[in-house]
């Protein structure tokens, strides 16, 4: 029997969303993304392989947007879906300064975009998923950096560190329910991406190991988005998932 998947994925314009939803796609999953901007060589692939696609345009940052766009992605898939799957990608490092020289309109937006709108979304989906009788699994992609302090980076650092926290906190509640559904974390480590320009481009007074960034760049220590997304879809799609934890990319690999 044709068993229905869908997935739907934050912030797959570029980066490790777009590597994601092309390895959904190959595995012949219904891809939905939803970012500010579509990515058009993942719908000619999807197209051209025959896997179901649609893309939402959304601003993540807006919590009404979130709340409208996901609440109708949410009705129509569990309406026929086998198999649900959610990957919370989409992320921004700014601001990048030290406390006290903050921007207060860009701290407001990391944290919408960080932590409220994974919040919102897990919500959502969890809800649904249980007046459907049905099941989801949710993968918040989370950063190293949720567990350590980094100079210039305390917003970044601390939604993260929720993330972690709200992922442990809901795979215990699922756990004790004994529900079908799970909600993970994934650290996908250093990785070639748009965000990683944005960090070597910071300056060393808002940023002290700027320095170090570059080198891994210099260096070739950046993993492609492809490797990792490979791991972190292969990890969504496995049965055998621990509720609330967060899986690292190096144990994966």
């Amino acid at each position: 029997m044709y068993i229905l998947k869908y997935a739907i994925i934050t912030g797959a314009s570029r980066g490790l969303g777009a590597s994601a939803a092309q390895k959904m796609v190959s595995e012949g999953i219904h891809v939905i993304t939803v970012s500010r901007s579509e990515n058009n060589s993942l719908k000619q692939a999807a197209e051209q392989s025959g896997a179901g696609y649609t893309h939402h345009s959304c601003d993540l940052s807006s919590e009404d947007q979130v709340l409208s766009v996901f609440a109708a992605i949410a009705d129509d898939v569990f309406k026929k879906a086998e198999a649900v799957y959610v990957i919370n990608n989409a992320g921004i490092i700014e601001p990048i300064d030290v406390a006290g020289e903050l921007d207060a309109s860009l701290v407001q937006k990391n944290i919408q975009v960080n932590l409220t709108a994974p919040i919102l979304i897990s919500n959502l989906f969890l809800q649904k998923a249980k007046e459907a009788d049905s099941k989801v699994v949710i993968a918040n992609v989370t950063s190293g950096a949720g567990e350590r302090p980094i100079q210039g980076w305390s917003i970044y650092c601390s939604t993260k560190a929720a993330v972690n926290m709200f992922t442990m906190t809901a795979g215990l509640e699922l756990k004790n329910s004994e529900s079908s559904s799970k909600v993970i974390a994934f650290s996908p480590g250093l990785m070639d991406t748009d965000m990683q320009m944005t960090i070597r481009s910071s300056s060393e007074e808002s940023f002290a190991d700027v320095d170090t960034f570059r080198n891994y760049k210099e260096s070739g220590s950046l993993r492609s988005p492809d490797t990792v997304a490979e791991a972190l879809v292969n990890l969504v799609l496995d049965n055998d998932l621990e509720n609330g934890r967060i899986y690292k990319v190096n144990d994966l690999l």
